[in-house]
């Protein structure tokens, strides 16, 4: 029956309202679930720091290791919190593109007439770029054409500044900022051991090594995922 009536009448601005409104939440809740995930991680990630540092003071034989170790996960952080302020962002985009559709729906019906948006445009367009959301933002986007409040986007080949950015390595200063803040300025600050562990002492320290080298691959995996 709507189908039958938006051939004569055009589409149902209430219909349209509430698809929109659909797709906005469904986009939030991504969002949410990505930001939860990552403030786990960035929780876990700190407790290697610290974990790793312990382990550089407390053992010799190991503090070349763990030092490095910490560095690591430093970095690994670094990225945790660029990516967690992206989707924050995006996600205050997409509230005001919620905010901005409602606006643009209750003026064509107090009005009869609907003006288009650049500013909804905008936001949509930086938003549909954004590999978390770009399946439902292309059928948001498509729902808000159709109702004659966006023009036809997005032009794609733009690069994301953002996106290139999480791909290079941080500084060592941001690196040393990371450790000052999770450490509360207490680096450990061991010189390099000479003297090589023995046989029965490398034995554990490989092993341990190897766990936080799978838990590492694991975390990154799963930063990974958050961004494709």
């Amino acid at each position: 029956m709507e189908s039958i009536k938006a051939v004569f009448f055009g589409p149902d601005p209430q219909v349209q309202m509430r698809k929109c409104n659909q797709l906005i939440r469904q986009n939030t809740r991504q969002l949410d679930r990505d930001i939860a995930q990552l403030k786990s991680l960035d929780s876990k990630t700190r407790q290697f720091i610290v974990s790793a540092s312990r382990r550089a003071q407390k053992n010799p034989s190991q503090a070349k290791q763990a030092t490095a170790e910490t560095k690591t996960f430093a970095r690994e952080l670094l990225r945790i919190r660029k990516q967690t302020t992206r989707l924050t962002t995006s996600r205050a985009q997409l509230q005001s593109v919620q905010m901005q559709v409602n606006e643009a729906f209750s003026v064509r019906k107090i009005q009869g007439s609907l003006k288009k948006s650049t500013g909804i445009m905008k936001d949509v367009n930086t938003l549909v770029r954004l590999p978390e959301l770009n399946s439902t933002m292309r059928q948001l986007s498509t729902e808000l054409v159709r109702a004659g409040i966006i023009e036809e986007i997005v032009d794609e080949t733009l690069p994301n500044d953002e996106l290139l950015e999480d791909e290079l390595d941080e500084a060592d200063a941001e690196v040393d900022k990371v450790l000052q803040e999770v450490l509360q300025g207490r680096l450990s600050k061991v010189e390099p051991v000479q003297a090589e562990p023995s046989v029965e002492e490398a034995a554990p320290v490989e092993a341990e090594f190897e766990d936080q080298e799978a838990t590492l691959a694991q975390m990154r995996g799963r930063l990974e995922a958050l961004k494709s």
